[in-house]
């Protein structure tokens, strides 16, 4: 099957198809992580959402419709949630494994 760009609705069709199979993958891949890994892995993850919002940025400032520009700044929106949230996990995961000494010195 060829991608093509063409008005007949195979460009939407595929962008579905590969949605749906990333969905599947990321849960099955998600579920098979154990506990102990999942906090770390995740902070990781969530610290690659920059990317995205590199991404969002440059959707949200190309003379897109005003559609495109409103999905832009949702997709900033959110990544920008998810980049803080990652940094906050991956903080209070490390302030858990510091010594008791260190936390009367940092405070």
């Amino acid at each position: 099957m060829m991608l093509a760009l063409s008005g007949d609705g195979s460009f939407l069709l595929v962008g579905l198809w590969i949605l749906l199979l990333s969905i599947f993958v990321g849960f099955e891949l998600i579920t098979k992580v154990p506990p102990t890994l999942h906090t770390p892995l995740m902070s990781g993850a969530n610290a690659i959402s920059g990317i995205t919002l590199v991404g969002a940025i440059s959707c949200a400032v190309v003379d897109y419709p005003d559609l495109g520009k409103i999905f832009g700044f949702l997709a900033i929106t959110l990544a920008t949630i998810n980049v803080v949230g990652g940094f906050a996990v991956t903080d209070r995961m490390l302030g858990m494994f510091a010594s008791k000494g260190s936390k009367k010195k940092g405070s």
